[in-house]
């Protein structure tokens, strides 16, 4: 049990985190037994995602006077945070690989970039590509486009001689 202190503690850094943030996905963890609930930890863990279960009176508020108030109304049953600082994407993907095989998790809403999602919207993002594959995707069509220009440009002077050449022969055959 926590004393008036820690609650106090544990609010203002929640507060801060949810400031934070880059994506906020909120859960119910209801039926999943402490073993799951440790591997939940451990995958978002090792993808770099924060996990906090958390009493719904205090993470009403710590969400006061952040974008986290958006989904305010789905701090309901036992509730659960997952917070990336980093790649919005990778708790999405996360929580969903976790829910095929645990049936028990339900991903009730999530907030990124001051935007409420519903799990419809979290899902699309989980079948996103991570950061690191979008980023590599840019990169390459940037390179492509001017290595096709420097190819486009260099058979312009070998039509352009092609061109004069039969307008040479053309002459002399007259």
């Amino acid at each position: 049990m926590l004393t008036l202190s820690q609650k106090q503690e544990l609010v203002s850094e929640l507060h801060e985190k949810f400031d934070q943030k880059k994506i906020l996905i909120l859960v119910d963890h209801k039926g999943l037994n402490v073993p799951k609930i440790n591997e939940l930890r451990t995958r978002l863990r090792e993808a770099g995602v924060e996990f906090k279960v958390v009493k719904n009176t205090l993470l009403v508020r710590a969400a006061k006077d952040t974008d986290v108030d958006e989904i305010r109304q789905h701090f309901e049953g036992p509730s659960a945070v997952a917070m990336s600082y980093d790649d919005p994407v990778v708790p999405a993907k996360a929580l969903f690989e976790f829910a095929k095989d645990n049936a028990k998790l339900e991903i009730k809403a999530g907030v990124m970039g001051g935007t409420a999602l519903d799990v419809d919207g979290i899902r699309r993002l989980s079948e996103l590509p991570s950061r690191e594959v979008l980023l590599g995707q840019v990169l390459g069509a940037m390179n492509a486009v001017p290595g096709g220009l420097v190819r486009a440009l260099s058979n312009v002077p070998e039509r352009l001689l092609y061109a004069l050449q039969a307008i040479r022969d053309q002459k002399e055959a007259a």
